[in-house]
């Protein structure tokens, strides 16, 4: 008797694992999508928020520490260019939503601001007449 029950056993471990095995990859292949019912996304941002606002601060002639002040630290401020400072920008929403890119990049010139390049420009109007001289795109 204990020697068909062992048999018994191993016959059915023999059976279970490629079973335990096949649901295990089962579960990593996703998750179903039921109709109003979808796993949790969290909003992901990356880089510097740059917005038109701060960028409308931004006067012809301000000093590195003026301009790291409106717009804050630079992501990439590179060596071999350390007359150009880049904030760049990405933010997915929650729900996979669509995908936003914002690159801006701030030329200095003798240590003062010289231009402003990029995808984030103030809007023109009346009070930032100063600035104007300052965007390319």
């Amino acid at each position: 008797m204990k020697k068909s029950m062992n048999q018994l056993l191993l016959r059915y471990a023999r059976i279970g694992q490629p079973l335990i095995a096949a649901l295990a990859l089962a579960a990593c292949s996703g998750v179903p999508v039921l109709p109003g019912f979808t796993p949790y996304r969290m909003e992901i941002q990356q880089g510097n928020y740059v917005n038109q606002d701060m960028v409308s601060k931004l006067k012809p002639g301000m000093t590195r520490e003026q301009v790291r002040f409106v717009l804050g630290t630079p992501l990439v401020a590179d060596v071999f260019h350390a007359d150009r400072w880049d904030y760049v920008f990405m933010r997915e929403p929650e729900g996979g939503g669509r995908l936003e890119h914002r690159r801006l990049s701030v030329f200095f010139q003798d240590g003062k601001l010289a231009r402003v390049q990029g995808d984030v420009v103030p809007q023109k109007s009346a009070d930032n007449s100063a600035i104007a001289p300052l965007i390319r795109q």
